[in-house]
Formats: structure tokens, C-alpha cells, sequence
């Protein structure tokens, strides 16, 4: 994809985050999220990420997490004795409460608003890269994206992706037949939002489309590694890591994969 479709695309995708964050601080949700974060231990991460971390012992290890949302799971990190070092998001609105999630856990994160794909030079280098559900598909050039987290990435550090599985995409929740196809997982167009940008399964409106893709696993692994990253492990889970209308497809007797684990070293 050439520069200036990857610019239309996460402008978009940005003006449709932008145009969601003020929903994630409604409701009596973001009061208990601060409370939590100011006590000993915060972590908001499941037990499956919480292991791999805890098995690559993460401890002292710088970290950056690429499409950081509101730093939640960023500051985690610092539950496992990682150090948290730099969020990056291009959602101005998310950074903001991801800085008073931050106050409240007495943790002092740079936390930089920017297009993954236009990086301001000199960041540095981290022994930790962290990337979680839902960024990967926001992604519209993977081979680029790779290349940019390897560029991250010091001698030895690792890269961690804890994913919604790209098998999930071909199903809609919300269509009549849910446990049917409804989209290929082979497409390669856009699949263009309108809704606003939630995790509680809830409708909120609409916002300005954004552009949503479906990258099956085996472009994800092939990318990575052709960006120079040594594949460690990939491990496929039956359970889902995110919005509740997916339940729907768990603890099935015919089950599908929900959701995936990617380690890497350099």
C-alpha cells in the first residue's frame, strides 16, 4: 500500500478513535478504573498474557506498547516489575485519560500521540515491545508496521502480541445467522465502521467511518519475521480477549480459535 493510501486510512481511523474516547470514561466504569489504579498491583491483564510475561520474565525490562489506548494495560506492566516506558496511540483523547490512569498509579509514562506509520525520530530503543487486542486490524500495511517494531526493538528484546485471533473476523455477532460466515477471511478491501468504538457491547451511535482489516495469521507470522524477528512461539486459544457479543462462539463442542499469542526476540 502506498503512502498516501496508508495516510487516508489512519487519518480516518483516527478521527473515529478521537470521536469515541469521551465514551470510555462514561458510566461509573473510569471512576472504579481510577480507583484500582492508585492500589498496590494494578493490572488489568488476564491470566494468559500475565503467564507469558511472567515466563519471559519481564522484570526491569523496558517497555513500549504500540496502540497503548488509555496506557491501562501499559501501567499493568509495572505489576510484573517491567518498567513502563512509553505509550504510543494516535488518539490524543485515549492518552489523555491513559495520563490519569498514569497520575493515579503514581507513574510518571511518556505517553506519545502519533501515527504508528510517521514515527518522530529518536524514541529510542526498548527491550519490550506489547501489543494487544485490536491493533493489528487497524493496521493497513503490515509489512511496514513490522518493520517499524523491529526498529524498535533493542538486541534481545522481545516482541509480544496478544491478539484476537484473524478467524473471528469472518463472523458477525450481530447478523442473523452468527455462527455463519459473513465475511471471507481471504478479503483483502477494507472493511469500512460507522459505529462508535466501544468494548461493552453496546450501541452508541455512529462516528465517521473508519477501516478495519483482516490479516489471516499466516500473513502476520510471515510479516514479522521478514521484518528480521525471530518467531519464539505462536499459540492459538479457544477463549475470547474481546467485546462480550463474542462469547457467543466460546465453549463450543465444534470450537474455533478466538484468540492468539505471538512471541519474537531480535
Amino acid at each position: 500500500m502506498n503512502k498516501n493510501s496508508i495516510a487516508s486510512v489512519t487519518s480516518a481511523n483516527k478521527a473515529a478513535w478521537e470521536a469515541s474516547a469521551h465514551l470510555h470514561k462514561s458510566g461509573d466504569g473510569w471512576a472504579k478504573l481510577i480507583e484500582a489504579a492508585g492500589r498496590p498491583g494494578f493490572s488489568v491483564l488476564d491470566g494468559t498474557v500475565t503467564e507469558i510475561l511472567q515466563r519471559l520474565n519481564v522484570e526491569g525490562r523496558r517497555a513500549v506498547q504500540v496502540g497503548c489506548n488509555n496506557a491501562r494495560e501499559l501501567i499493568s506492566l509495572a505489576s510484573l516489575g517491567g518498567v513502563p516506558a512509553l505509550g504510543i496511540d494516535q488518539s490524543g483523547g485515549f492518552l489523555a485519560q491513559g495520563r490519569e490512569l498514569a497520575e493515579a498509579a503514581g507513574l510518571d509514562i511518556k505517553l506519545l500521540e502519533a501515527n504508528i506509520y510517521d514515527l518522530p525520530e529518536g524514541l529510542g530503543h526498548f527491550d519490550l515491545v506489547f501489543i494487544t487486542i485490536g491493533v493489528l486490524s487497524w493496521m493497513p500495511d503490515l509489512p511496514e508496521f513490522f518493520r517499524i517494531i523491529a526498529g524498535l526493538m533493542e538486541e534481545n528484546a522481545v516482541l509480544v502480541i496478544y491478539e484476537t485471533h484473524p478467524f473471528l473476523e469472518v463472523f458477525n455477532p450481530h447478523g442473523v445467522n452468527p455462527h455463519e460466515p459473513g465475511f471471507s477471511y481471504f478479503a483483502r478491501e477494507p472493511q469500512v465502521v460507522t459505529q462508535a468504538i466501544t468494548y461493552d457491547g453496546k450501541d452508541h451511535g455512529s462516528v465517521e467511518p473508519s477501516y478495519w482489516f483482516i490479516h489471516p495469521l499466516g500473513e502476520i507470522v510471515t510479516a514479522c519475521i521478514q521484518a528480521g524477528l525471530k518467531l519464539v512461539e505462536l499459540k492459538e486459544y479457544p477463549h475470547s480477549n474481546r467485546e462480550p457479543e463474542y462469547d457467543i462462539y466460546a465453549d463450543r463442542s465444534a470450537q474455533v480459535p478466538m484468540s492468539y499469542s505471538l512471541v519474537a526476540s531480535k
